[in-house]
């Protein structure tokens, strides 16, 4: 029976399986959509959390894996956002419009990523300790911590339609490329390099839709 743990092929030494491969391109196809302003990216977004949550349940990467409810929650508050804006938010389309966040919200919102990053940290600190056979002590975990949080915030900007959005995006993604590099993997480093090439083209797309609107 063919299983979603076949190998497909391997980089650097590292295998990439089937699971892995069709995550990396339902996350690719929802970021490329989204930085288009395209409502599909919510589908695309449904599957990626399942896959993952499959994936780092697989990898025993626990704290990853709870994530992924937290961000499909996220995801269908952002496509009911995107689809019943408020009357002063919609375009001609009916769909929510992109927006800036204010100075002290955007101030909020970095010292709640610094604060949340350094308390969820040493939750996984100490979660490590207690059972370290079911949670292996992390190495990292406070920029662990950091980048789980700006990835939820993140995802809650894009649900927003912020287009802080992805700045954060941008933060998240060259953090993770140097933390692969560090590790010696091959395949993730150039994953997210794609995933920061869609945030500098999603912010092109989304401040041109600002002008237009």
């Amino acid at each position: 029976m063919f299983s979603t743990n076949f190998i497909l092929f391997s980089l650097g030494g590292v295998g990439v399986s089937l699971l892995e491969l069709l995550s990396v391109l339902s996350g690719l196809t929802c970021v490329f959509l989204a930085g288009r302003g395209k409502t599909l990216n919510f589908w695309f977004g449904y599957v990626y959390c399942i896959l993952l949550f499959a994936l780092f349940m697989q990898k025993h990467l626990y704290s990853s894996m709870i994530l992924q409810p937290i961000s499909m929650v996220i995801n269908v508050i952002g496509h009911y956002r995107w689809t019943h804006p408020n009357e002063k938010e919609r375009n001609k389309d009916k769909e929510l419009i992109v927006t800036k966040m204010s100075a002290p919200f955007r101030a909020l919102n970095v010292i709640l990523v610094v604060l949340l990053a350094l308390v969820w940290g040493w939750i996984v600190q100490q979660i490590g300790q207690i059972w370290p056979d079911v949670f292996p002590p992390a190495k990292i975990p406070i920029l662990d911590s950091f980048v789980t949080m700006m990835i939820l915030t993140a995802q809650y900007l894009s649900a927003q339609k912020k287009i802080e959005c992805w700045a954060a995006w941008l933060a998240v993604n060259i953090t993770n490329i140097i933390l692969y590099i560090l590790a010696g993997l091959v395949f993730m480093p150039i994953v997210s390099a794609c995933y920061l090439v869609l945030a500098v083209l999603g912010y092109k797309s989304w401040k041109q839709q600002m002008k237009e609107q």
